[in-house]
């Protein structure tokens, strides 16, 4: 059965940044797109990037562009988020997911929460000013 495990949340202040690591165990597909979701109290839960493991290609939310970045280390089935700057708003319990299939050219690519198979548990970041 597959598993996410999510790892690196905590307290951070405006301005500062995490790491968000999503292991991938008992994970034998070939093609997929590993993303991260977050929800707010209160709030939908909202795509925040995704990436490709067919040809690397990623996308991000508009309201963490230039701020955000994924990255994927394949031989470890894991997934990364780098948060930079983070905001007040960034307040969140973020999750990963997976969906299997081979995805090419992400940029183009939206994929809401429904459409993922996998999900891990969640890990919350909390940003005080």
């Amino acid at each position: 059965e597959v598993q996410l495990v999510e790892s690196g949340g905590g307290l951070v202040q405006t301005g500062g940044s995490l790491r968000l690591s999503c292991a991938a165990l008992e994970f034998t597909f070939p093609n997929y797109a590993m993303c991260w979701f977050r929800q707010a109290p209160g709030n939908e839960r909202e795509g925040v990037s995704c990436i490709s493991s067919s040809d690397g290609s990623t996308n991000y939310a508009d309201s963490v562009k230039g701020r955000f970045t994924i990255s994927t280390d394949s031989a470890k089935n894991t997934v990364y988020l780098q948060m930079n700057n983070l905001k007040p708003e960034d307040t969140a319990v973020y999750y990963c997911a997976v969906k299997p299939g081979r995805f090419q050219g992400m940029g183009g690519i939206t994929l809401s929460y429904v459409a993922m198979d996998y999900w891990g548990k969640g890990t919350l970041i909390t940003v005080y000013s």
